[in-house]
């Protein structure tokens, strides 16, 4: 099983002062000759991450249904000479794409889905686009782009330089609670890679070694029986009354869980005129902790809370487990690396006219601790528990993982919000992505050609997972919820 975040904390904290003083006190390398063909192919790609990311900005699909970004995508990489591999993993939208031969095989994760409920214009006020129903709040649409950029700029360079590898991309739909990537896994497509990089839009640049949560989510739908609530509520048992004593019993949990647990849930049908007693209600649940024994432990009371209510309101209770992440297992020798690059690229820079919209979009902002000038900064090195999940999780567990955040977004804005999607749809957003593509570039260029440095990465990797490691799914075998969106 993966290791808990107490023994992951051991293995690493000791190493973390040390580190982190170094990574705050070094000046960035400057890079050699290859690094600097690199940064220049990484550079010249500009233009096309502005585009890529605009155009999945505008379409802003919902996981397992990024039928346009996940082609343009596609596209992208067969004009530029990459073989691809569509509708892997028994998912119509997920793709493979690889070019090079011999050496070592480098991954880069691409995602593309955006999230329902959420919708706003490029703008630093508060205006939705009339018509459409989902936005790019996690900058998604950013994280495809840059990826496939950087991954033209590696492939480029490694043209040029007669470098021996395969630089390789997975396009990785329905990160926003579909999982994607762990049907990746299952299906065995990482079992030839060497090292897999990630990165994610943000509101600061830093390549902290952060874990995250493991999770699982299901919808739990209630079947009772219809009948006129005035005329005959005798004769109703109600579906909604069954999701509302599972929440109420759920929410008297949070008291009992560890304090670095997370359960949240939202009702996503209860019902459709108030004078009829609904016959079906559903709530979907997520459960998250620091280990994948943890989420089993808080989830078999959830599944409990739900049994009880439905007794107790004489309904019916069902539940499909939707997806499931394990907690993203942090490599440092590869943090440091990423850091080491990220200094070398430096930060985003405003224009006057990005800067009155970082303002404007600022004043709206619940946490304003970060500076705007923080955007043109790299963040310290360091080693920490994050609280989100992603099922880049399940990658790191195959194969030795690295990622950064750049600042993609205005100084202090929370993923998942408006101001994320404004910001992503911008040049702010394309900034930020550059940022990421130069940095993974260079970071792909020291570990084709530093066979040592991938070597330290795997020891590290193989003493993280321990010799008795056997990789566990916690979505269980079911097929990809292709559907869990429409």
């Amino acid at each position: 099983m993966p290791i808990s975040r107490s023994l992951l904390m051991r293995s690493i904290l000791p190493a973390f002062t040390a580190c982190l003083l170094a990574a705050c006190a070094a000046t960035p390398a400057w890079p050699d000759a290859a690094e600097s063909a690199a940064l220049d192919e990484a550079r010249s790609q500009a233009e096309l991450t502005a585009y890529l990311s605009d155009s999945l900005w505008d379409w802003a699909e919902l996981g397992y249904q990024e039928e346009k970004s996940s082609t343009l995508l596609q596209e992208t990489l067969a004009d530029a000479g990459f073989t691809v591999t569509p509708g892997v993993a028994d998912i119509p939208t997920a793709f493979v794409a690889e070019y090079g031969s011999g050496g070592p095989v480098i991954a880069l994760l691409a995602e593309m889905d955006a999230l329902p409920g959420i919708n706003q214009s490029a703008l630093p006020t508060r205006k939705g686009v009339n018509g459409k129903l989902a936005g790019h709040a996690c900058g998604h649409n950013l994280f495809g782009a840059g990826s496939v950029s950087a991954a033209i700029a590696i492939r480029n360079w490694l043209e040029e330089s007669g470098t021996p590898g395969r630089i390789r991309v997975y396009g990785t739909p329905a990160e926003e609670g579909g999982s994607g990537k762990v049907y990746m896994v299952r299906a065995g497509l990482f079992e030839d890679v060497d090292i897999a990089i990630h990165w994610h839009p943000g509101d600061r640049n830093s390549a902290a070694a952060n874990t995250t949560l493991a999770n699982r989510s299901a919808k739990f739908r209630f079947s009772g029986i219809s009948a006129h609530a005035a005329g005959a509520p005798e004769q109703g048992r109600s579906a909604l009354d069954g999701v509302e004593a599972m929440n109420m019993m759920a929410n008297m949990m949070h008291e009992h869980i560890p304090q670095d647990a997370r359960m949240h849930y939202v009702i996503t049908s209860g019902g459709s005129a108030p004078n009829v007693v609904p016959d079906f209600a559903e709530v979907f649940y997520y459960v998250r902790h620091p280990s994948p024994d943890g989420v089993e432990a808080i989830w078999s009371r959830l599944e409990n809370a739900a049994r009880g209510a439905a007794q107790g309101t004489g309904t019916e209770v069902e539940w499909e487990v939707i997806h499931g992440n394990n907690p993203l297992l942090v490599n440092e020798t590869l943090a440091l690396l990423m850091d080491e690059k990220l200094r070398i690229v430096g930060g985003v820079e405003y224009t006057e006219a990005e800067l009155e919209f970082a303002e404007t979009i600022s004043t709206t902002l619940a946490n304003q601790s970060l500076p705007l000038s923080s955007a043109s900064e790299v963040q310290p090195f360091e080693v920490s528990l994050g609280y989100g999940s992603t099922d880049v999780g399940d990658v790191s567990y195959a194969v030795p993982t690295v990622g950064l955040r750049t600042a993609t977004w205005v100084p202090g804005t929370p993923a998942h919000s408006w101001q994320a999607v404004a910001a992503s749809g911008t040049s702010i957003g394309h900034k930020g992505t550059q940022v990421a593509a130069e940095t993974i570039t260079l970071a792909a260029v020291e570990l084709f050609t530093n066979e040592d440095l991938r070597k330290k990465a795997r020891t590290e990797f193989d003493e993280a997972r321990g010799p008795d490691y056997e990789y566990k799914s916690l979505l269980g075998d079911r097929d990809p919820p292709l559907d869990y969106r429409k």
